[in-house]
């Protein structure tokens, strides 16, 4: 036995490794999560070279299956990246990897497009053969508790990311950028983080988009922001107005947050959840406000199947 092999032997146990029995779609088919391997010449890994979309399941059903697949072509699009295969290609294959998982409850899937094997050097003309994973499991951004008493959040020192940059409107594979910002609010013992922009406006959290309330008016910073456009963002928007809650998409800053009657955050790990405190000021009461509440309580009921 060699001292590589010993010590191999000798290594403790991840606890974050993922579950021996999960079954993986890659390379076109699907296999055991301990086959599901991916070339260390892929340039996913090489490069971040590669986009993704995160979709729940509630209920066995796909939820916004549409919207997030469409997305994911929109994504490839924006990078010059071709899916190998096409939206109901996709969506067949999502439903045979819940099947294989027994997944016919709540749960989540990640989809994920790599820009292929190829030589060292970031030029894409030396790669070939995307490929398109899935992953099927279950997934609780925050635990129940903090649903309850709700986010503590911090403003980034980092900016987002210039539109000009990688585009936020790509679910790009690179996400330092957003990494980079929560291990600083993790630092400071904070739950998340919310990012400005290059000129001071407020942009989105590390991984949601977020809105605050204001006299009775939702605002969230428009597209235009350096923003994901959050499919769960746009259902808050949809349920709020059919609450006659006005919404409005502005351009907002550090200050408008800090003095906000309540703040919360959407995305589709996250659902939507409050934000109680910012930079150790607290958000209204320090509590989920009502309007927040409220549209959590729709949330939940639009998407319970039925």
């Amino acid at each position: 036995m060699t001292t590589l092999e010993a010590e191999a032997l000798t290594m403790p146990e991840n606890p974050f490794e993922p579950k021996s029995d999960l079954i993986i779609w890659i390379d076109g088919k699907l296999a055991p999560v301990s086959e599901a391997k991916v070339s260390v010449f892929d340039h996913a890994l090489l490069y971040g070279d590669g986009i993704f979309e995160g979709i729940r399941v509630y209920g066995g059903k796909i939820f916004k299956e549409e919207e997030h697949i469409k997305r994911l072509f929109e994504s490839a699009k924006g990078i010059r990246l071709e899916v190998p295969m096409t939206p109901q290609q996709v969506s067949d294959t999502m439903y045979k990897t819940l099947d294989a998982n027994g997944i016919t409850g709540d749960g989540y899937i990640r989809l994920v497009v790599t820009r292929g094997v190829g030589s060292l050097g970031i030029s894409t003309k030396h790669t070939a053969c995307p490929n398109l994973i899935v992953i099927a499991d279950k997934i609780a951004l925050y635990p129940p508790d903090v649903y309850e008493r709700g986010l503590h959040c911090r403003i980034s020192s980092l900016i987002r990311n210039h539109p000009n940059a990688t585009s936020p409107r790509v679910k790009s594979l690179n996400y330092l950028n957003n990494i980079m910002a929560k291990l600083e609010a993790q630092d400071s013992g904070a739950d998340e983080a919310i990012l400005l922009t290059f000129d001071g406006h407020v942009s989105e959290c590390s991984g949601d988009n977020i809105f605050l309330v204001r006299d009775g008016v939702v605002y969230t910073p428009p597209t235009s922001e350096g923003i994901l456009q959050g499919i769960t963002r746009d259902l808050a928007i949809e349920l709020a107005r059919k609450r006659g809650i006005t919404v409005m998409e502005k351009r907002l800053i550090r200050h408008d947050l800090y003095i906000a009657d309540e703040c919360f955050a959407t995305g589709t790990a996250a659902e939507v959840i409050a934000i109680v405190d910012i930079d150790c000021r607290p958000v209204g009461n320090g509590k989920p406000g009502p309007i927040t509440t409220q549209l959590l309580n729709d949330f939940i009921a639009y998407r319970t199947p039925r």
